[in-house]
């Protein structure tokens, strides 16, 4: 009898407090799309105009940048820290002034601000906050300066946000509504961060993860139909004029458009749980229209078979597509390559003018860790990839511990590279002097 009383009491409590925290759940969501609905017609969403800014020195800032010595590259580049931004993900450089957005995996998009232009943030923020993001990793601008974030399943747009930041409410455009950009059963936890791209006829490009390791024979079809495992793009204002650009992909999480040639080049992180040295990671670039199949989850980089595997078993009988690309590129098995950038600019010597960089955030499912580096994948004459080498390491130390994972590249006006790191909490800059 004492135990069964014991036991009522805590229940109780538990279903009392479970009953308040879902109350709370159900409160946040409808505050927050009531906060979107206000600041669609230019209203006021919150009367508190004080927005929290992030330590930008001190003993984090110092740490920060006495792990930077580890980090190895060519003769005359250097790496400095531009700022301490939590959880910082992929980002998008602004097109008028010294600042840029950054995505998280969170609830935040930080604005970063170098006011004094001196080549490091003097203040970093979130950007409209008056809002509640759920996953917000992608961050891309239209030609004309409007800032696009894509969230795990939801898709906005921000008219000049660059010059319209300093307060908490700012204008928007639902350009996908909550739910809209993948059917809501197929929400996960699991490969749900998205990046994108705007091409100069304003169509937005969306990666989208497929959500499992490898998808059971039930999903293929489904995913392949919606672009789930691949690539979509819309109009970036409306939404409107959905198509699927690429399938076959597993979880790409960069992107980048040839100012060239105009081509979508994105990565792909490859299966888990085969060994660790296959498969290969891979550098993809679109040239067809209609869809595009990259082999997943049939084939991985250049022949590797998967389906039927003791990771795919359910596939063992479906048939790969008659046609399917082959990467650009192949990677070292489980490095994680995710954020890639066109080099753009004068600062770095010729060599690196024409080319891509590419962040490996580093492996998990390995015996011996690898990755945590920035690579450099130069190009051919006729647009295609070359190879792919080192470009600065030492993120990853000698006992195989993370000082630093890698996330994200971008250019900045000046020809200098930011690299953003998620798991210091930090965006780097590299710059170059001839020796």
């Amino acid at each position: 009898m004492p135990r069964t009383q014991s036991s009522q009491g805590p229940t109780r409590l538990t279903a009392a407090a479970t009953a308040a925290a879902l109350a709370c759940a159900l409160a946040l969501p409808a505050a927050a799309q009531q906060n979107l609905e206000k600041l669609k017609q230019m209203k006021v969403a919150t009367t508190d105009l004080n927005i929290p800014v992030v330590p930008q020195t001190g003993a984090n800032a110092n740490a920060i940048k006495e792990n930077l010595k580890r980090v190895k590259m060519p003769p005359g580049f250097k790496i400095d820290l531009y700022a301490v931004v939590p959880d910082a993900r992929h980002m998008a450089v602004a097109p008028s002034t010294n600042m840029l957005f950054v995505g998280t995996r969170k609830t935040t998009v930080w604005a970063v601000t170098d006011r004094n232009s001196d080549g490091a943030a003097d203040e970093v923020k979130s950007f409209a906050p008056s809002l509640k993001f759920t996953n917000p990793n992608g961050v891309c601008w239209t030609r004309d300066g409007f800032l696009i974030v894509a969230e795990h399943n939801r898709v906005l747009n921000f008219p000049a946000a660059e010059f319209f930041y300093e307060g908490p409410d700012v204008a928007v455009i639902e350009v996908l509504p909550q739910g809209k950009l993948i059917p809501v059963e197929e929400e996960s936890y699991n490969h749900g961060a998205r990046t994108c791209r705007v091409d100069d006829k304003g169509q937005l490009y969306i990666t989208l993860g497929q959500p499992f390791n490898v998808q059971p024979r039930e999903k293929v079809a489904l995913y392949e139909q919606l672009g789930i495992g691949g690539m979509v793009r819309v109009n970036a204002f409306d939404g409107s004029g959905r198509e699927v650009v690429a399938r076959g992909v597993r979880n790409s999480v960069g992107m980048d458009i040839n100012p060239k040639d105009k081509t979508v080049w994105f990565t792909d992180n490859q299966t888990d749980g085969m060994g660790d040295e296959t498969p290969p990671g891979e550098l993809n670039r679109i040239t067809k229209t209609g869809g595009e199949h990259f082999g997943y989850p049939f084939i991985h980089g250049n022949n590797v078979q998967i389906a039927g595997t003791a990771a795919a078993a359910d596939l063992k009988d479906m048939k790969p597509p008659a046609a399917w690309t082959k990467p650009q590129i192949e990677f070292a098995a489980h490095q994680a390559q995710l954020g890639m950038a066109f080099a753009s600019g004068k600062m770095f010597p010729a060599k690196y003018q024409s080319g891509i960089f590419v962040a490996a955030h580093g492996s998990w499912n390995r015996s011996k860790p690898t990755g945590a580096l920035v690579s450099f994948v130069s190009l051919k004459a006729d647009g295609t990839a070359d190879k792919n080498e080192v470009f600065a390491e030492g993120w990853l130390d000698e006992n195989g511990i993370y000082r630093g994972r890698p996330v994200d590249v971008a250019m900045m006006k000046d020809g200098s590279l930011l690299i953003s790191d998620d798991f210091a909490g930090a965006i780097y800059r590299v710059t170059y002097s001839a020796p």
